[in-house]
């Protein structure tokens, strides 16, 4: 997400500059409320990982449809997020430009953190696309002390991203090797995560969020409400690690089997337990894992604690 624009990045200014930015200024006593973004989207971060059942993902009891990594990955490229989620808050905080000018810096940051984190994880992607997502709403979470809520936050980011699928993934030219995610999109138009953002987290605010707060409503603990959010975002999500992994036909799949365990009520029947159960074999069996869709539940949980400061179970 971040490496090949380096070059393009480094001619608007250094990493090393930007560095400097975050580290020769201090938080405020009155910025007691931004440091909450960076804590809210590192608790979303360990959560996530942590929670079962989540079929073809990486969870607390094994690696699902992933043989190069398991839970303990997760907390090696973990430490590394929380690090970029605070640094960029602060340079949210101290910068005075427009909002597109803020995401080059967020962009050369990331060049640095995504090394980072590959080099933690020994060249396995676990976090790419939270890094990169993650990111930008802790650059936006300065907007938190001007008493904004979470759907301000998301447009301050769509703001950020103004143009990104057009500038990035439209006529694409083959004199580099191309990423994952722009292949996908010259084969089948898929935007991934760069659309996403550019809308705003459109999947969290109308399924994520939704589902999280329902479960709570009907009484479900912590990891139950995860799992069910989770669910939510796979009927919707354009989830490009599935397609990558598994081609495009497995991707209206994916989504048909989140809608078909919903109808079976979820986390709160039985027969919603067994086809959960069912589809973690599944997609183990078949490496389906919708990566994408994990990306967005940690979205959905930080999101979710701006609004509400905690959450209303207890985190057992």
């Amino acid at each position: 997400m971040y490496d090949h624009q380096a070059k393009k990045l480094n001619e608007q200014g250094t990493f090393k500059e930007i560095v400097v930015e975050i580290s020769a200024r201090q938080l405020s006593a009155k910025s007691e409320t931004l440091r909450q973004m960076s804590m809210f989207l590192t608790q979303a971060v360990f959560m996530e990982v942590c929670v079962h059942p989540k079929p073809g993902l990486v969870t607390r009891h094994g690696g699902g449809a992933h043989t190069d990594m398991s839970i303990l990955t997760f907390a090696a490229g973990s430490a590394v997020l929380a690090k970029a989620f605070s640094d960029l808050q602060i340079l949210g905080m101290k910068h005075n430009g427009n909002y597109q000018e803020l995401f080059g810096k967020v962009r050369r940051y990331g060049v640095s953190a995504e090394q980072e984190l590959l080099r933690v994880t020994k060249g396995v992607n676990t976090q790419r696309g939270i890094l990169f997502a993650g990111g930008l709403l802790a650059a936006a979470g300065a907007a938190m002390n001007k008493g904004l809520d979470s759907k301000a936050l998301c447009s301050i980011v769509a703001e950020m991203t103004q143009g990104l699928t057009e500038n990035e993934l439209a006529g694409l030219q083959a004199d580099r090797p191309l990423t994952a995610g722009e292949r996908l999109y010259q084969a089948y138009g898929i935007t991934g995560i760069r659309g996403e953002v550019e809308a705003g987290f459109p999947s969290v605010r109308q399924n994520g969020l939704p589902g999280l707060k329902e479960a709570f409503a009907k009484g479900a603990g912590l990891n139950d409400a995860l799992v069910h959010a989770l669910v939510h975002l796979m009927t919707v999500v354009q989830d490009s690690n599935v397609i990558w992994r598994g081609g495009y036909a497995k991707l209206p799949f994916v989504q048909q089997r989140a809608r078909d365990i919903l109808a079976q009520g979820s986390i709160f029947t039985d027969s919603g337990r067994r086809l959960l159960a069912e589809s973690e074999e599944l997609f183990r069996n078949e490496r389906i894992s919708p990566g994408g869709s994990a990306d967005l539940l940690s979205v959905t949980a930080a999101l979710y604690l701006v609004e509400n400061k905690e959450f209303p179970v207890a985190i057992i």
